[in-house]
């Protein structure tokens, strides 16, 4: 099968275009793959350091006002689909798949045009501008929260399939992993901001590491993020906080794939792949939506948890220590709601998804 992958600008949209790459060769060594991109995306080092060629469209998005930038975005777009259709006769993919980001929609609309099957996938709860365009005209629209069928009313053809989650993952033995943290019959709070952090998060893990004691039973694993991580220890310092015996307090957290089996709740952005591992794994949450992205996708990620009950959603702007502390409360001292939660969290959650979309890909490349 020849495969050709379109999606970029953040890791968000790359990392399942990877997944998706990575299974279906790991299925057939004769598989083939391309990705098209952009050289201004993370793109441009995420896919050649997984050992997959990249060809390269200049494209950005579009607005709805009518701008000198936005004219020259039109152009650009329509110049990209116009290579992308190039790139997609010289390479003959049986399928094309899109994965969000500005690049995808070139590539998408370009095999679209060529009658070549398509899928494409969303992330997020809420879809991007790009996603909700192209469902109207590909083949497959592939959703990782069931809640995303609301907005696409529109598409031809919404299959569920959830977030391609890491085989590491997955693997993982949480036993094995409590060990390694020396961890025993404690509960393990998992606190973290994304790969750079989240000043909301980090003043207020502070002060809840303060409150605590050893015979609250809670173990704290709070990652700064590297670039506030400096910080966060000389306030740590002045407030006391370094050494203590339940709270280990580290830039950035390198075995996720431990940290997220060994914990019992986790406190973090909701970002989709964050979100999916935590329910592959049945993990309650505490969620704080970061509220600078596109479309507030993270809040519509949180509350899909909360409204069933996986999970629970504080807004940045209500984010302190009385909220974040009456929350865990709430979890770390009711077994049954913690059980509850993991329920919950396991419902909304699959394990799946490579396997399915694998094998809807294999189904439109008979086509």
């Amino acid at each position: 099968m020849r495969i050709l992958l379109a999606g970029g600008g953040t890791a968000g949209h790359i990392n399942p275009a990877l997944a998706i790459a990575n299974y279906a060769v790991s299925k057939d060594k004769n598989t083939k793959i391309l990705f098209v991109g952009t050289k201004r995306g993370l793109e441009s080092t995420l896919v050649p350091e997984a050992g997959y060629d990249i060809k390269y469209v200049n494209v950005q998005g579009l607005s709805k006002k009518l701008t000198l930038d936005n004219i020259k975005s039109f152009y650009n777009m329509v110049t990209a689909k116009g290579k992308c259709k190039k790139i997609i006769k010289e390479f003959r993919p049986d399928v094309v798949v899109g994965t969000g980001g500005y690049v995808c929609a070139p590539a998408v609309m370009a095999a679209n045009s060529l009658d070549i099957p398509t899928l494409i996938h969303e992330q997020n709860v809420f879809p991007g501008s790009a996603i909700k365009l192209l469902s109207k005209k590909s083949t497959v629209t592939a959703i990782s929260f069931d809640d995303s069928r609301a907005y696409l009313k529109d598409a031809k053809n919404i299959l569920f399939t959830g977030n391609p989650i890491r085989p590491e993952i997955l693997s993982c033995n949480r036993e094995k992993a409590r060990q390694s943290y020396g961890i025993t019959n404690e509960k393990l709070v998992l606190i973290f901001g994304g790969s750079l952090g989240a000043d909301a998060i980090n003043s207020v893990a502070l002060e809840y590491i303060k409150s605590l004691s050893v015979s609250d039973g809670v173990r704290v694993l709070f990652a700064t993020g590297q670039r506030n991580y400096d910080d966060v220890i000389n306030k740590a310092k002045s407030m006391k906080l370094e050494n203590l015996p339940f709270a280990q307090i580290v830039p950035y957290i390198h075995n996720m794939d431990e940290a997220m089996n060994a914990a019992d709740v986790a406190v973090c952005r909701s970002g989709a792949i964050t979100v999916s591992e935590l329910c592959a794994l049945s993990k309650p949450a505490i969620f704080v939506p970061s509220p600078n992205v596109t479309n507030n996708h993270q809040e519509y990620n949180a509350r899909a948890l909360s409204d069933s009950g996986a999970a629970i959603t504080i807004l940045e702007k209500d984010f302190n220590f009385v909220s974040l502390k009456t929350a865990l409360n709430s979890i770390l001292t009711d077994d049954s709601k913690l059980e509850q939660m993991q329920i919950q969290s396991s419902k909304v959650g699959t394990t799946s998804a490579l396997n399915i979309i694998h094998s809807t890909l294999t189904e439109l490349a008979k086509n």
